[in-house]
């Protein structure tokens, strides 16, 4: 969220502003304690729809129950977003409020001062109605530094209607499943599978699942502290998709296709029956939803986990996935802000959230509104599953995440290969 969120696209994405009251920095007096008047700005990464609509209603909601702070929302293009908060960070001049993603981006930012430790500011309702296993990858040496929002278990989004026209009864469990799936959509003149690999980490997500599938558990994890990836599985996952590649998946054009920007975006050929399937977190219902012709949820919509991968370490019902969520800034005001954090995860908040978002949200309470099938079995495989990865790129931090994507993007334009994707990560990771 990316992104991502991705995050993407319909992923709240708040945050910003410095704020310029006396007193508002880290440690010191924050005026909205004593009743004083703050503001905070927030930017979000849903410029249209159901997605700005909310949170338009849902600052307005908050500044009624707390006439003292003033908040002014401002949307942000989704891949724009890390860039210019991670800017704005290290300038001095920070949001107040921004999506976390975790892993290593959330662990430079603690690392840096950039955070505000919440333990002691979470309500008990978001205490009860969050499970500590989510709040658990927000954590670090006894401090929680973000506030969960949204839960994203990543899978294949698929069209029924194009898998029934072409004759694909079953959804794929294995990679040879997929495969006949690809041949026989390919055999109807349906792109198989839509990428957006304009955006790099949308194609980069395919390594991701390839390496979740070739690498065991303790191999994805240990390397989030060591940022190395010497064990062969790191290529070996290079080389299945090398295979995959070859069999030519993806949707005509798909190296300068964008991932959710407009009907001929990945999402947008989903949306439009123009392509079969596409890989991605659980906020693409909600993508997927503002691209089609009517600006409503995919009505043929479905979702598989990613194929077993023969051979591999990896425990097949493993997922990429997580949480996204949002921090509050080291020097935001911290009742002003915290206050917002638990808000904004309250049952009736969060019903909201997922209908304006069509994702599946975070509060336990809230979650009996999810109606739709593909978000039951996403949510159902989520819980089942033995290991949860929170996506390569933000659990190895900004710099290896970067270079990843780039390599993976290279092997599929023919440019690179599975130990370049390798390489080009160490060398990222030995420069810090």
């Amino acid at each position: 969220m990316t992104r991502k969120i991705r995050a993407a696209a319909a992923i709240a994405l708040v945050g910003a502003t410095a704020l310029t009251l006396a007193g508002c920095s880290a440690g010191g007096s924050d005026p909205s304690e004593d009743g004083g008047k703050v503001t905070m700005t927030l930017w979000h990464n849903s410029t249209t729809g159901p997605g700005k609509a909310y949170w338009d209603d849902t600052v307005q909601a908050f500044e009624e129950k707390y006439p003292n702070v003033t908040i002014k929302a401002q949307a942000i293009q989704n891949e724009d977003l890390d860039g210019k908060l991670q800017t704005a960070l290290n300038s001095g001049d920070g949001p107040d409020i921004f999506l976390q993603r975790g892993g290593g981006k959330m662990d430079a930012m603690i690392a840096a001062g950039q955070l505000m430790d919440i333990s002691d500011s979470i309500s008990d309702d978001a205490k009860q109605s969050i499970s500590k296993g989510t709040f658990a990858g927000y954590e670090k040496d006894g401090g929680t530094y973000a506030m969960p929002g949204a839960v994203l278990p990543e899978g294949i989004w698929y069209s029924k209607d194009l898998f029934e026209e072409a004759g694909i009864e079953d959804t794929p469990t294995t990679m040879d499943e997929l495969n006949e799936a690809i041949a026989k959509l390919k055999a109807k003149d349906i792109d198989p599978v839509a990428v957006g690999a304009k955006d790099a980490w949308p194609a980069a997500h395919w390594y991701y699942n390839f390496a979740l599938r070739e690498c065991s558990e303790k191999t994805l994890t240990d390397a989030a502290e060591s940022l190395e990836f010497d064990d062969a599985c790191w290529t070996k996952a290079g080389e299945q998709l090398e295979d995959f590649n070859e069999t030519e998946p993806f949707n005509q054009g798909f190296l300068t296709t964008a991932a959710q920007q407009g009907a001929g975006s990945s999402a947008g050929l989903l949306a439009n029956h123009k392509a079969g399937m596409e890989l991605m977190g659980a906020w693409n219902p909600g993508v997927i939803a503002s691209l089609t012709p009517d600006a409503k949820p995919l009505e043929d919509l479905g979702w598989f986990p990613f194929p077993a991968v023969e051979g591999g370490k990896g425990d097949p019902k493993s997922m990429m996935g997580g949480v996204d969520g949002n921090s509050c800034s080291a020097q935001a005001p911290k009742k002003a802000c915290t206050d917002f954090l638990n808000f904004i995860v309250q049952k009736d908040n969060q019903e909201a959230y997922y209908k304006a978002f069509n994702a599946i949200p975070v509060n336990k309470d809230a979650q009996s509104v999810v109606q739709e099938d593909y978000l039951k079995s996403a949510l159902a495989a989520y819980q089942e599953a033995p290991f949860v990865s929170q996506y390569l790129d933000t659990l190895y931090g900004q710099n290896v995440g970067n270079a990843l994507n780039t390599s993976v993007v290279d092997l599929l334009a023919g440019k690179g290969s599975a130990k370049d994707i390798v390489e080009t990560t160490n060398q990222a990771a030995a420069k810090g």
